[in-house]
């Protein structure tokens, strides 16, 4: 079977970057003797005449396209981006009659009124890895898709219940003439790696265990440093550890570590640190193995807020992971969301002076928070009455305490003012 493999996503939110998920997809089709060719939308490209360039010359069997966002999560002005998936799918029926099948994280939030709004014929939630290349053969071979897990087919609904693979090293990291060291040349570009899936800390609004289960699940740290050698090679030097949490279980982030610099990879990079139980050995192991930034996924400086978030640590918390991380030269970006339940003017104000004691390099700060199904957040709004029971969720909805709305905005508005390195 031909595979044409699409990234549909070309948006710079927060950063470019690639199609981490949809090369390892791709690889793995690769691998059980498809022939495949992968698509990144994201460098300029325009984008039907890129579609109709590729398809023309490559005849596709198959046409597997990626969802990365659903929407920009800014409760203002949202911008709903899976139009923009939309009309990749259209420009494809357009040039072509193959089947198009639709997956990636975005997507796998959503799987059933995706599919519906999207208009393709199939959709894998989940990992894609261990499904696609399955259904290449069965379509390959006529038989049927009854089993296949994750795999739904529009008007029918889904053909197997999804599976979490437990350990990670039977998906290939993909090979390097996926990529392209020459299409990402702006300054803040970082290759993404994906060391661990999954996440067993249930923060009340947080689609993570909905995407990737609740139990983390491991790639060898040998097989990381290999490919991130295979990497350096190719010519990246600057890569971001897209875990959940890079740190968690800290056993594995310090071997990873020390293999690194075992290895004497000249790198540098960037995580996502849990502010929680933070040890100084793992991080001077971080630093010398090249770690020059981390972001801070605290979201509230108020004691109160951190545990209706659910969170497992506090203020005392967050104020070591910042000092120990300050005191290796490592740069600190924090996340504060505001408004959420149990939220007030004294909530907000004690984050506001808490995070700007900690003087991190940079503080992102979002008004309300994106409801996602499944949450407990979402839970919170059905019983407030801000969703119903049959909204779905698909299109953009949002938390914000009832009557903090106005004081809020004007608050954070001033308050930027005074602080050029907080991005609202």
């Amino acid at each position: 079977m031909k595979a044409l493999m699409i990234s549909a996503n070309t948006e710079y939110i927060n950063m470019p970057t690639m199609p981490l998920g949809l090369a390892c997809v791709t690889e793995a089709a690769r691998r059980a003797g498809h022939e495949t060719e992968l698509v990144d939308l994201l460098p300029g490209h325009n984008t039907e005449e890129t579609i109709r360039r590729s398809i023309h010359s490559f005849s596709p069997d198959i046409i597997g396209i990626s969802v990365r966002n659903i929407d920009d999560q800014c409760m203002e002005n949202p911008r709903f981006l899976l139009d923009q998936a939309k009309s990749v799918i259209s420009s494809c029926r357009r040039f072509s009659d193959a089947p198009v099948v639709i997956g990636g994280a975005g997507y796998s939030i959503f799987p059933e009124s995706a599919l519906k709004y999207l208009g393709a014929d199939m959709g894998i939630e989940g990992e894609g890895e261990a499904c696609f290349p399955v259904l290449l053969d069965c379509l390959q071979h006529g038989r049927p898709f009854s089993g296949l897990p994750g795999l739904y087919l529009r008007d029918t609904g889904i053909q197997g219940h999804r599976a979490f693979e437990r350990t990670l090293d039977r998906f290939h990291m993909p090979e390097m003439d996926l990529f392209s060291a020459k299409a990402y040349k702006e300054e803040g570009f970082w290759l993404p790696v994906q060391t661990r899936r999954g996440c067993p800390m249930n923060c009340s609004y947080c689609s993570t265990a909905n995407i990737e289960g609740n139990m983390i699940r491991r790639r060898s740290p040998e097989s990381v440093v290999e490919w991130l050698a295979r990497c350096v090679e190719a010519g990246f030097r600057r890569f971001y550890f897209v875990d959940s949490i890079f740190n968690l279980p800290p056993s594995y982030a310090l071997s990873l570590c020390n293999l690194i610099c075992e290895a004497s990879l000249d790198i540098e990079w960037r995580c996502i640190l849990y502010p929680g139980n933070i040890d100084e050995t793992l991080i001077k192991a971080m630093k010398k193995a090249g770690c020059s930034e981390i972001s801070l996924g605290f979201e509230s400086g108020c004691d109160r807020i951190l545990k209706k978030m659910n969170k497992k640590f506090n203020r005392r918390d967050i104020l070591r992971a910042s000092s120990i991380t300050a005191d290796y030269g490592i740069r600190r970006m924090g996340f504060l969301l505001l408004g959420g339940p149990g939220e007030n003017e004294d909530s907000v104000m004690e984050s506001l002076y808490f995070v700007d004691s900690l003087d991190l390099e940079s503080t992102m700060l979002t008004l309300g928070i994106r409801i996602y199904p499944y949450t407990k957040l979402a839970k919170i709004a059905l019983m407030e009455g801000i969703i119903k029971r049959n909204d779905d969720l698909l299109l953009p909805r949002f938390y914000i305490i009832k009557g903090l709305q106005k004081w809020l905005k004007k608050t954070v508005d001033e308050w930027i003012k005074d602080h050029p390195d907080w991005i609202n």
